[in-house]
């Protein structure tokens, strides 16, 4: 893959990833990341693609006999597991700073499996630190010239959005080509 390309991935994912965060952050409760751990599937896995995706993000995890499905059993135990990692001080509940703690050790997983790969990526000397030289430049000017719906010279923040709605769109694309539903 081209450094340029690289590049351009890992802008395009920084900004999807803020923008997550940001959408999130507006969203009230109940809103974009399913039930919970309490209701619908377990946390994250309510309703529509977001909460497939976890589903299958968790599928080895839930599939306790690893016989490649899961049952109504094993989907309640990984919800039990789940809380009682959660419980904090075991009393059979889960407070505001509980549950905090959970999702914020979830999210550190998450972030550090990623800053793992990234630096897999873009560590080109293996010295297990990034230069300013291996660091990405950012798209060219090629390629914002192609995001550039309007042909300002500047890429406004509906621009923006609709390139990630795009980018969202080849990728349900491609799964769907390899069978990845």
């Amino acid at each position: 893959m081209q450094k340029s390309t690289k590049t351009a991935l890992v802008i395009l994912s920084v900004a999807g990833a803020l923008f997550a965060t940001a959408t999130l952050a507006q969203m009230g409760p109940g809103e974009g990341m399913g039930q919970g751990m309490g209701g619908g599937m377990g946390e994250g896995m309510g309703d529509g693609m977001r909460g497939g995706q976890m589903l299958m993000d968790q599928f080895d995890a839930i599939d306790a006999d690893k016989d490649g499905k899961i049952t109504p059993a094993e989907l309640a135990a990984h919800r039990q597991a789940r809380f009682t990692a959660a419980d904090a001080n075991a009393d059979g509940k889960l407070d505001a700073d509980e549950l905090t703690a959970f999702h914020t050790a979830q999210m550190a997983e998450r972030m550090a499996t990623r800053t793992g790969r990234m630096m897999q990526w873009l560590d080109a000397n293996g010295d297990g630190a990034l230069s300013a030289d291996e660091m990405p430049d950012g798209p060219s000017a090629e390629r914002l010239a192609r995001l550039d719906a309007d042909g300002d010279g500047a890429i406004s923040k509906e621009e923006a959005q609709a390139a990630m709605e795009r980018m969202g769109e080849h990728r349900k694309h491609r799964k769907g080509m390899m069978g990845n539903n």
